[in-house]
């Protein structure tokens, strides 16, 4: 049974989806529907701002007369419904709707709009709060996608590449092939100190160690850990395997690295990216270099393609965590995926995190996919970046 002001909220959100004007929970109340916060002394809802006066009329007849306070940007009315104070307001000159950062929350078998945290997260008076939460949702993240990716992933490896045998005979004929995409942005290797973060099944960290790097990749797989492993000793060189957290690396290698590299279908598991690159500096030795490849968000945001025909049907600001089935699960041959949650950014948000952490970006390439119907499409995008 919902408590009371959870009846609050659901009257709330009723009401104001019958008199169809566009709302979201905001402040303190967002927060506390998205479990950043365990208690709630009072709600605070935002409304469109041509739809306020309608509002208040509104709830005037339901919950008794109210006079609105009017400033040169906002309105805004209290309420007192079931011992809870209730603040509607309204910004003016503003559109509801398309606030980047409305998201909807599941909430006693409804949705409910809202603020999402990270809208949240640059306000002081917030920073702590939505820091912390982060950080336990990320905990709970990681551990339930490493429960996923050491579930069948070494099957899947062998469905797609083969034996880690087989695999190495392709590498040693050409191990530049599989760093095609990599090699414009890496310096020589020969001997460099290279970190291969989210290395996943090692063959990248095999070219690399090919071609002359001590390669170190730190993952949360062991069964990535063991195809990885097994291809490094059939290609004849040695890598070495971390099956670690990257956020929870020890100091043991701090300023170790020339390179970093981080590459393709890595940032959507980090629910907030400045702690990911607070170890990226970390590890770099001082003029190190990072090197970060990912597939493009306007392709995995905003755009669906199916053959020649593309549809904008995403939201390329939406800023909510999403469960979808692991990137392996087609190579599998039973039915049984396993789910893995992610938060997919925008390529602002990760120039800007990567400022932040004062990693000096050098280099930011957008380039377009490689098939003709697509090849107006961004597909993948490379920053290049320095440690000071």
């Amino acid at each position: 049974m919902p408590d009371q002001k959870e009846n609050v909220i659901l009257q709330l959100s009723s009401a104001l989806n019958n008199y169809n004007i566009p709302y979201f929970f905001i402040n303190e109340t967002a927060l506390w529907l998205q479990g950043a916060l365990t208690e709630l002394d009072s709600i605070a809802i935002s409304v469109q701002w041509d739809g306020f006066e309608s509002v208040t009329k509104e709830l005037n007849n339901r919950y008794g007369g109210s006079i609105p306070i009017h400033s040169t940007d906002r309105s805004c009315v209290v309420y007192e419904i079931d011992g809870y104070m209730v603040n509607v307001e309204c910004t003016y000159n503003t559109v509801v709707r398309t606030n980047p950062y409305l998201i909807e929350v599941p909430f006693n078998d409804h949705t409910i709009p809202c603020l999402s945290l990270y809208y949240y997260q640059p306000f002081p008076k917030w920073t702590k709060i939505v820091n912390e939460h982060l950080k336990t949702m990320q905990d709970n993240m990681t551990e339930q996608n490493q429960v996923s990716w050491n579930q069948q992933n070494y099957e899947a490896l062998l469905n797609r590449f083969g034996s880690p045998q087989e695999a190495a005979v392709k590498l040693k004929e050409n191990p530049t092939g599989r760093l095609k995409s990599l090699i414009p942005y890496l310096p020589p290797l020969e001997g460099k100190q290279v970190a291969n973060l989210m290395g996943s099944h090692g063959m990248k960290a095999t070219s690399m160690g090919l071609l002359g790097a001590d390669v170190t990749v730190i993952d949360f797989s062991y069964e990535n850990e063991r195809y990885a492993k097994e291809l490094a000793v059939a290609s004849g060189v040695t890598i070495s395997y971390y099956v670690s957290d990257i956020l929870k690396l020890g100091p043991e290698h701090n300023g170790k690295f020339d390179v970093v590299v981080m590459e393709l279908g890595i940032l959507h598991y980090f629910l907030d990216l400045h702690p990911l690159f607070k170890v990226v500096k970390r590890l770099l030795s001082p003029e190190g270099t990072f090197i970060l490849q990912d597939f493009h968000p306007v392709s995995t945001k905003l755009i669906t393609s199916k053959g020649k025909k593309h549809k904008v049907d995403g939201n390329y600001f939406d800023p909510s965590i999403h469960k979808i089935g692991v990137a392996y699960e087609k190579h599998l041959s039973s039915e049984d995926g396993n789910v893995v949650l992610q938060r997919k950014w925008t390529l602002g948000e990760v120039l800007t995190s990567m400022a932040d952490e004062s990693l000096i970006i050098r280099q930011v390439v957008e380039e377009p996919n490689i098939k003709l119907n697509d090849r107006g499409i961004p597909k993948v995008f490379t920053v290049k970046a320095m440690k000071q």
